[in-house]
């Protein structure tokens, strides 16, 4: 089956998507970069027992994860002509629980597969990275999740690898910039993945609606 999405289609859209609302995006990273770095260097002096280590580790956890959840809500928006707003952190954050338990299922599979000779390890990466994207944007569950990103990235496992290199080059672009460029690097890079999620996502839910049509 031919691919879905062009690499250059992705970057070009994804730029246009950012340039839209860089400031706002590359803004709220910066807050999150700051709010973890103080945070990190307030409990730095507290944290000299085991339990205290694991608590201020799980506060951390929260906090990364109700950003994340909130920022991938806000490229959507993005993608949709609208401005960010805020208030996607707090719709998000009830996501918590099935985000985490998710995202450490994809890891160990990940894991499992690099320890296997590395390649099972990307294959199983790139068909299951959009198991976030359905959280935010399906409210989808912990194994609905990364069942359907299964599904949706068949046969597609070559554009996605491509994005993925293109995606690396611009993580090192970005380091190599002093880090600030980073703060454009990151949003970028998630565009991308949100970008192409709605690519891959349509057939799915054109197949689902006729599903339902027959049923009734």
């Amino acid at each position: 089956m031919e691919s879905k999405f062009t690499v250059s289609e992705v970057l070009r859209a994804s730029w246009a998507a950012l340039k839209s609302q860089i400031w706002i995006l590359a803004g709220l990273f910066v807050g999150y970069t700051i709010l973890s770095s103080v945070f990190s260097l307030l409990l730095t002096p507290v944290m000299t027992s085991y339990t205290s280590i694991v608590i201020g580790d799980l506060i951390f956890s929260i906090i990364s994860l109700v950003f994340i959840l909130g920022y991938m809500k806000n490229l959507f928006q993005t993608l949709d002509g609208d401005e960010p707003q805020f208030s996607a952190y707090g719709q998000q954050a009830r996501k918590i629980g099935t985000c985490f338990v998710a995202a450490v299922l994809y890891g160990f599979l990940v894991f499992i597969g690099t320890v296997l000779l590395i390649i099972p390890g990307v294959y199983l990466s790139l068909r299951l990275q959009f198991f976030l994207p359905l959280i935010v944007e399906e409210d989808a569950g912990i194994m609905d999740s990364l069942k359907k990103s299964w599904s949706m990235t068949e046969n597609q496992v070559l554009p996605l690898f491509l994005l993925a290199l293109a995606a690396t080059g611009i993580f090192i672009i970005g380091t190599i910039l002093f880090l600030v460029g980073l703060f454009v690097a990151f949003p970028f890079i998630i565009l991308m993945q949100c970008y192409v999620f709605r690519k891959l996502n349509s057939p799915l839910h054109a197949i689902e609606e006729k599903q339902d049509l027959s049923d009734i």
